[in-house]
């Protein structure tokens, strides 16, 4: 649910990416959290070296060899950065016919609250 500053009523908040004056609450906060330390490369900040993920250095790698290493650097970046979640699975879908691109399907779950499950789509 996007709602504006002086609406806020969800413990954990952040500003909307791309939208003025508006946040993501809860578990919307939760998945953008996620898709920024994803699509974030490692490095890429500079006073911030190793935030982020190793995701785009196996972009262009074969797909037997590039997929596993996709998904470790995936486990490894939310394990350091995302303290509020347990990852349940990944899972990578390589698009044969058309680009060629892997977008990685991310299930979870907060780690003390809830067994209710979450996903997230993200493409590098």
């Amino acid at each position: 649910m996007v709602t504006r500053i002086s609406e806020i009523t969800g413990v954990d908040w952040s500003p909307k990416l791309g939208a003025i004056g508006e946040v993501v609450e809860n578990l919307d906060d939760i998945n953008q959290c996620l898709r920024i330390i994803l699509e974030t490369p490692k490095g890429s900040r500079p006073h911030e070296p190793l935030f982020g993920s190793d995701l785009f250095r196996y972009v262009d790698h074969p797909v037997n060899t590039g997929m596993p290493r996709m998904i470790a650097a995936a486990i490894d970046a939310v394990t350091l950065w995302e303290p509020r979640v347990r990852l349940i699975i990944i899972s990578p879908v390589y698009d044969e016919a058309g680009s060629g691109k892997i977008t990685l399907w991310l299930e979870w779950t907060l780690k003390h609250y809830t067994s209710e499950t979450r996903t997230l789509e993200v493409t590098p």
